[in-house]
């Protein structure tokens, strides 16, 4: 009898003992919710100018971003952290260009658990670049702004250009991403509206590819850029004039810098290169706005050259959105919401060929430009 009571008392220690560890464990648990919580709280919601400081990004733009990665990025809330604590921890690693071994520290997380995350969110945001790159929009013929009225013929839809960011990548391959600067770096092509919100991007191509085989690429790809006969892009003189392409005048004077001081263009050349670097100069200032707001990609990142490529992508799709979700985002322009859409089925430009009808027709235009320019200054 003695036996069966000692082993009663020994059962019953046991299962008591396993009730007290189980009850401390959901304690600690739920301890540790709280402090998680507790972290996004001061990351995320005090205060807006913390918000936008570590994340770029106003309380009410990460809660609708937040709410389109959910709803049509397919991001979902896992057992242990919420959906607004995967987007902060990706949008600190872009904004700051820190380690994992840095944000576990700082979310209290496990190195795993930050880079799992980190991929599901980047995955997330390229679903929607559908929804948020924007569509060309022809300069109105109504234009009276001083950059677009002079190519509003033919319906300039703005411009183009390509831009360096650096990369790390194995040794073997550093001579092909090895730019003219001497960087280790990947040609990143970017098309932009008038507002500073892209149009198309291509990333991948080594640092040493030539800005011409680039944009050749994107207009052969099944989904690359498209421009309709009729319509061009402003370009630099890296790429060719020809047909959709608007270069500036060679062996001219182009940079703003140069017309500054009062300076008067003697040539109708030469004021087509002042206006023409006026409006194209709105892709440097895209290009600039990107990469002061997103520090991953003003140095080489930690990441694989093809994670590399996807986080490029994902920061100017985040750049699109902040520009249409916080107005007062620096350098910001009025937003067309106009949602009209030209159905009309219009064959595509698909070669980069320079032409003599096309250098005519610049010329042209350039001639009439100044003829306007040198009259309305006689009026005055």
């Amino acid at each position: 009898m003695s036996i069966v009571q000692r082993f009663c008392e020994l059962l019953e220690n046991i299962i008591m003992h396993e009730i007290q560890s189980n009850s401390l464990r959901r304690h600690l648990y739920v301890l540790d919710i709280a402090t998680n919580r507790q972290i996004v709280h001061e990351l995320v919601y005090e205060s807006d100018a913390n918000c936008v400081a570590q994340l770029r990004v106003n309380r009410l733009a990460f809660t609708n971003l937040c709410t389109m990665l959910e709803s049509r990025g397919g991001l979902r809330a896992s057992k242990y952290l919420q959906i607004d604590e995967k987007v902060a921890m990706f949008l600190h690693i872009i904004s700051h260009h820190v380690k994992n071994r840095v944000i576990k520290f700082q979310f209290l997380r496990s190195g795993e658990t930050v880079s799992k995350y980190f991929h599901n969110v980047l995955y997330s945001v390229i679903r929607l670049h559908g929804e948020l790159l924007k569509k060309p929009e022809p300069v109105p013929e109504n234009s009276t702004d001083e950059r677009w009225k002079w190519f509003k013929v033919h319906k300039t839809l703005v411009s183009l250009d390509g831009t360096y960011i650096k990369a790390r990548v194995p040794m073997s391959k550093k001579p092909k991403y090895r730019n003219r600067k001497g960087d280790i770096a990947t040609n990143v092509l970017g098309v932009c509206s008038q507002d500073m919100q892209f149009i198309y991007v291509l990333s991948g191509w080594e640092g040493s590819v030539a800005d011409g085989r680039v944009l050749h690429d994107a207009l052969r790809r099944t989904n690359g850029l498209r421009v309709p006969h009729g319509n061009y892009y402003i370009v630099d003189a890296g790429y060719s004039n020809c047909n959709g392409f608007l270069s500036p005048f060679r062996s001219q004077r182009y940079h703003l810098s140069e017309w500054r001081n009062g300076q008067q263009p003697h040539s109708a050349p030469e004021f087509f290169n002042m206006k023409h670097s006026s409006a194209r100069n709105v892709i440097e200032r895209c290009f600039g706005v990107l990469k002061n707001r997103w520090a991953i990609l003003r140095s080489p990142a930690f990441y694989p050259i093809k994670t590399r490529n996807r986080i490029i992508m994902a920061c100017c799709l985040l750049h699109i959105f902040i520009r249409r979700e916080m107005r007062d985002d620096e350098a910001d322009l009025t937003l067309d919401e106009s949602d009209d859409e030209d159905n009309e089925v219009n064959e595509s430009i698909t070669s980069i060929e320079p032409s003599d009808e096309w250098s005519a027709w610049r010329l042209t235009l350039a001639q009439r430009m100044f003829n306007e320019w040198r009259q309305r200054r006689d009026e005055i």
